[in-house]
């Protein structure tokens, strides 16, 4: 009698762990909902011929603060000087608003130590701009934008 509720309850929990997996997944598809996003593009460089940039935010959106982390590695390619690569560690905070659209969502990425902050107006689920640090966009500002991978 042991044996067969064992089985039983072993079908059951495998049953409800196989249910549990499909609104993970479409969680993911519906943007800073999902654990972890990765973003990349390549922002234009006066001295080089662009810079790679690599942005992943862990966490969700309504995470405790120190739960939402990100890493941003910023590669330069053939700059005169061969600058090394930046490479930023800290949390990021969800805004809302800018001074042309009140509803906009921005994501602040702050970096441990030394390093500037990082200002990402969400275009999209798939597109992050980047913009300065008083939340309007630059007027080449899909020059600026980052592709979710």
């Amino acid at each position: 009698m042991q044996y067969r509720s064992l089985l039983a309850g072993s079908a059951m929990l495998a049953l409800l762990a196989g249910c549990a997996a499909g609104p993970t997944e479409q969680r993911e598809e519906a943007g800073m909902t999902a654990s972890q996003a990765n973003y990349q593009g390549t922002l234009p460089c006066r001295n080089c011929d662009g810079i790679d940039l690599n942005v992943t935010m862990m966490g969700e959106e309504m995470s405790a603060a120190e739960e939402r982390t990100f890493t941003l590695n910023a590669t330069y390619r053939n700059h005169p000087q061969t600058p090394p690569d930046e490479n930023y560690e800290g949390n990021w905070e969800v805004l809302t608003g800018t001074p042309s659209d009140p509803d906009a969502t921005v994501y602040e990425l702050t970096p441990d130590g030394d390093g500037q902050i990082y200002y990402f107006l969400r275009i999209s689920e798939r597109t992050l701009e980047l913009i300065d640090p008083e939340r309007r966009r630059f007027e080449n500002g899909e020059m600026l934008q980052l592709q979710r991978q």
